[in-house]
């Protein structure tokens, strides 16, 4: 399987974003400085469990919750 970890970033962006560009672009900005480059993940990404608990975990901390979303 490919293309979880996208699907967990847009999912987060999505989140915070609520459709708002300029949320978009901060959402992105603050996951950078979390150390995960949005743009860096494609649906053809290959699935890195160790990558995927740390989108979780970037997820939780900000208050997105991501339950059942192995995508």
């Amino acid at each position: 399987m490919v293309g979880t970890v996208k699907k967990l970033v847009d999912r987060i962006i999505e989140e915070r974003s609520k459709g708002n560009p300029t949320l978009m672009m901060t959402t992105k900005t603050k996951l950078m400085i979390k150390g995960l480059r949005p743009d860096d993940y494609t649906a053809s990404t290959p699935d890195d469990p160790e990558l995927i608990k740390r989108v979780h975990a970037i997820a939780q901390d900000m208050g997105v919750t991501l339950t059942g979303a192995r995508c």
